[in-house]
């Protein structure tokens, strides 16, 4: 007996030590560790910066280029010079040489606007990469909740087994106490006992399905440990009700960062349009450079000769003709314009059927949130009668069983509409753009 008191001792303190060591997080801490740590997100943010990058008036063309070059050849020949049909003179390893540097320095003074247009270009593409991270960010922040939430579900379904268990448990305690007293059959515990092993098995899978949904939080929180334990701050699942369709619609369409990159992507397309248009106009280029120069002689009456000075130029030209090819590049500039303003509108109509469908579903769920409540408060009545009247012996195990049965049912049933009322309503906080207030 004192054994038995001492392993029960060893293995509360072992298991609170255990609660002690693990860490407690709430759904702003996964936030903040996954926006930290998560390595989509990390790459996508890397991609901002290349966008950012490029944004530069150098990129876009507005800077002269300045290049520097050098260069030294040099020959080594035999000659044979013939005079009349008799007279020839010989000359061997005739050595010459050439030292060549030049600075040269070229501008575009005009390019049918298309300096201006590319820098605007740059730009807005730099605003998309923004976009891109933003909307890597709410959807990371959508899934990171969704996990948090789910894995409380898990937990709390876990606790449900082990009441149900705790219930096999006292009623094969009960048809023992019988079965000594000669009160019952040993069917009847026999069958508690069956009973007793299906809910124990049920709770073995159960904890499984905790530590997978345990894994994946901390895998989208990218935790170097992915078998990193922890327990949450929240215990049940809380849902917004509060939630109105006008004003989640007017949120969309004005916050909906999908919706905002489909608009980058029309002005996008809309310099990509001016950009074809600008190849019809003249341009004007504008040169200038030091040139230096010399060279030796190994024969003649000259041993070397250098050359130095400046030069300059200015350059207008004007395509006539190319084969119709700027013809075809601004009509298929046109077309990729169209396409962009339908692929928005198509967009914004997808949008806009997710809101209303996931909003029915919402509210739907909020009803039978309600439902579910009164049907939970309902079964827990009748199990407390149930049991007593099993003990009195006027109830048999069958009918125990299903009402032990409706209660476990009810309590994963209202669980259940929980976890997807708040699907829902994450749902719909990323689609109106609002999915950060979860983290402010």
């Amino acid at each position: 007996m004192k054994t038995r008191l001492l392993l029960l001792s060893l293995s509360v303190l072992l298991s609170v030590n255990q609660t002690f060591a693990q860490k407690i997080y709430n759904v702003k801490d996964c936030i903040k560790t996954g926006l930290d740590r998560n390595y989509s997100l990390l790459i996508t943010r890397n991609n901002e910066t290349i966008a950012g990058n490029n944004h530069t008036i150098g990129n876009a063309g507005y800077l002269p280029s300045l290049d520097l070059s050098g260069r030294h050849s040099g020959t080594l020949n035999d000659i044979r010079t013939n005079v009349g049909d008799t007279n020839s003179t010989f000359s061997n390893n005739i050595h010459n040489t050439t030292s060549a540097a030049s600075v040269s320095l070229g501008l575009t003074i005009f390019d049918g606007f298309s300096v201006t247009t590319t820098y605007r270009k740059l730009g807005e593409l730099k605003n998309k990469g923004e976009l891109n991270t933003q909307f890597a960010i709410e959807n990371l922040v959508s899934d990171i909740i969704a996990a948090y939430y789910n894995y409380i579900q898990q937990v709390k379904l876990l606790e449900n087994l082990k009441y149900a268990v705790s219930l096999s448990k006292e009623r094969l305690r009960i048809d023992e106490d019988r079965y000594l007293l000669g009160s019952s059959s040993k069917l009847q515990v026999l069958q508690s006992r069956v009973y007793l092993n299906a809910d124990s098995s049920r709770l073995s899978k159960q904890c499984e399905t905790v530590h997978a949904a345990q894994v994946r939080l901390n895998e989208l929180m990218a935790v170097e440990d992915l078998n990193n334990q922890f327990t949450t701050r929240d215990t049940t699942i809380e849902v917004d009700h509060e939630l109105l369709y006008e004003k989640l619609l007017s949120e969309t369409l004005e916050k909906n960062t999908g919706l905002q990159i489909a608009r980058s992507d029309r002005i996008v397309s809309e310099y990509d349009y001016t950009l074809a248009k600008s190849r019809s106009y003249p341009y004007l280029t504008a040169s200038s450079g030091y040139n230096y120069n010399f060279n030796t002689y190994s024969s003649g009456s000259s041993s070397n000769q250098m050359t130095n000075g400046l030069s300059y130029g200015l350059t207008l030209g004007f395509n006539i003709f190319d084969g119709l090819n700027q013809r075809r590049n601004i009509r298929n500039s046109s077309i990729i314009l169209q396409n962009t303003d339908l692929r928005y509108q198509e967009l914004e109509q997808g949008v806009k059927a997710d809101l209303l469908t996931i909003y029915s579903a919402y509210s739907n769920f909020l009803r039978l949130i309600e439902l579910e409540r009164q049907n939970l408060q309902t079964a827990t009545e009748n199990l407390s009668i149930a049991m007593e009247r099993y003990k009195l012996g006027s109830l048999s195990g069958i009918d125990l069983r299903e009402v032990q049965k409706s209660l476990l049912d009810a309590r994963e049933s209202l669980l259940s509409v929980q976890y997807q009322t708040k699907l829902a309503e994450i749902s719909l906080n990323l689609i109106s753009g609002s999915i950060m207030n979860y983290y402010n």
